[in-house]
């Protein structure tokens, strides 16, 4: 069956099947092979998109850009000081101002509530850049960066380290059970993901052949995994007061090499970004300071091994929206 996604908005991937994600990861593929080989795809010159970000981003933002420059349209950037949503102006009034005046809206911020009034609202897609509860752009370029490196994503064991009830450990859960990966959240048990959103996702997977498992053993979640993935400790827009609390909370699930060595042998690294994994940042010299740690939810040694693909993920979030943007603006 034909998939056709004009004129949707990307919120989550809840709103997706499994044939609709396919469809994205394949599409990105072909936009993936048009960069590499020079070929210009300005499929859709004329058009406009605008970036509300109420979160600040290097890879979401950059990708988006060089994505709707490259497919040939105009890209306004507004930065948390640039607009008057939630302050003089309802979120409703701005989608229906910005929907007016543009062909596509990119929101980063805070509640997903937002994001999906705004759609509501809006009168063309959105474009879901991360919310506190999901990060779906993120997730169709981990997808499709596990696919280039086994041939494959069903039947994948992949192993989540970390606070695993962030928009990444929700996000990843649902893209996992979606796509047939089976899929193990490590953590301590007050930072599992919701028992409402682990019940959905166990139901999704049931009908796609994999599995949905929550452990708080740092061992056993490594056990196996073709893919160990983590995040920083603390989530954009969380006090700082909360550092030492998740430092206590997490440090039993760093990826390290041990955790490395007790994986597959063929095993993956995979990260967001940005990474706490030295002291060479403003917050990671702030840590060490006052927890006398220098590597956080990852060490180095795995962040630069060759297991690492971190890199590779990132410039797949080009490749990803560029394919998500065309495919619901085309």
């Amino acid at each position: 069956m034909a998939v056709n996604l004009c004129g949707r908005s990307f919120l989550k991937l809840l709103d997706f099947s499994t044939s609709e994600i396919r469809y994205l990861i394949d599409l990105s593929k072909q936009f993936k092979n048009l960069k590499l080989c020079g070929t210009p795809h300005r499929y859709l010159e004329g058009k406009n998109i605008v970036l509300l970000f109420e979160k600040t981003s290097t890879r979401t933002r950059c990708s988006f850009e060089v994505a709707g420059r490259d497919l040939g349209m105009g890209v306004t950037y507004l930065d948390p000081g640039s607009s008057q949503m939630g302050k003089k102006e309802s979120i409703a009034d701005t989608a229906r101002v910005l929907g007016r005046l543009y062909d596509g809206i990119e929101y980063r911020g805070f509640s997903q509530e937002i994001v999906e009034e705004m759609a509501q609202y809006a009168g063309v897609p959105v474009w879901n850049g991360l919310t506190d509860e999901f990060h779906p752009t993120q997730m169709i370029a981990d997808l499709l960066t596990v696919e280039e490196k086994f041939g494959r994503l069903r039947g994948i064991n992949f192993t989540y380290f970390g606070d695993a009830r962030n928009n990444m450990g929700n996000s990843l859960m649902v893209a996992c059970a979606k796509m047939g990966l089976n899929f193990t959240a490590c953590a301590p048990s007050d930072l599992f993901p919701d028992a409402d959103l682990v019940d959905v996702c166990k139901e999704i997977a049931a009908q796609n052949g994999c599995s949905i498992a929550l452990t708080e053993d740092a061992s056993r979640g490594a056990q196996n995994a073709d893919v160990v993935y983590t995040d920083i400790w603390l989530s954009m827009g969380e006090p700082d007061e909360m550092w030492e609390r998740r430092i206590n909370l997490l440090k039993g699930y760093q990826v390290n090499k041990g955790i490395m060595g007790l994986a597959s042998p063929h095993a993956i690294f995979m990260h967001c970004l940005p990474s706490f994994h030295d002291d060479n940042t403003v917050i990671g010299k702030s840590i060490r300071e006052k927890f006398g740690i220098a590597e956080m939810e990852v060490t180095n040694d795995v962040f630069e091994s060759q297991q690492s693909v971190v890199f590779d993920e990132a410039e797949n979030r080009m490749h990803t929206i560029k394919a998500i943007m065309y495919a619901t603006l085309k």
